[in-house]
C-alpha cells in the first residue's frame, strides 16, 4: 500500500487559503477588472490543487478499505472451508469410533469433542490474528 500524500489543512480551517483569497481580492481590486481573469486562475489553481489533493485522499482510502474488506473475506471462506471439512471428516470418524470404541457413546463424545476444539482453536486464533 502507498502511503497517503501528505495533507495540507482543509481549505476552511488553513490560515493560507483565506490570505490568499484576501491577496487575490486585494490584487484584483488594485489591478482593476482587465486583470479579472488571471486572478481568478490562480485562485482555480488553488482550488484544483486541493481537489486533487482531496481525490487522492478518498482514494487511498478506498483501497485502504478494499484491502481490510479482502481480508474478513478470506477469514470466512478459510472459516466455512473448515466447517464443510469437518463435517465430511466428521461422518466417517464418528462411524469408525461408533463402532470400534466400548461403549459406542464415549468414541463418538471424544471424536467430536476434537473436532470441535480444532474449530475452537482456529476460531481463537484468527481473532488473534485482527
Amino acid at each position: 500500500m502507498s502511503e497517503p500524500p501528505r495533507r495540507p489543512p482543509p481549505p476552511y480551517r488553513d490560515p493560507s487559503t483565506r490570505a490568499d483569497v484576501a491577496a487575490a481580492w486585494q490584487a484584483r481590486q488594485e489591478l482593476g477588472p482587465e486583470y479579472d481573469d488571471h486572478v481568478a486562475a490562480g485562485l482555480a489553481d488553488r482550488v484544483e490543487e486541493l481537489v486533487a489533493y482531496r481525490t487522492a485522499e478518498v482514494r487511498h482510502q478506498g483501497e485502504t478499505m478494499t484491502a481490510r474488506e479482502q481480508s474478513d473475506r478470506t477469514a470466512r471462506t478459510q472459516s466455512f472451508v473448515l466447517g464443510i471439512v469437518s463435517l465430511g471428516a466428521g461422518i466417517p470418524v464418528t462411524a469408525i469410533a461408533a463402532t470400534q470404541v466400548d461403549p459406542g457413546l464415549l468414541g463418538v463424545a471424544v471424536c467430536w469433542a476434537g473436532i470441535v476444539g480444532v474449530n475452537l482453536a482456529h476460531r481463537v486464533g484468527g481473532r488473534r490474528r485482527d
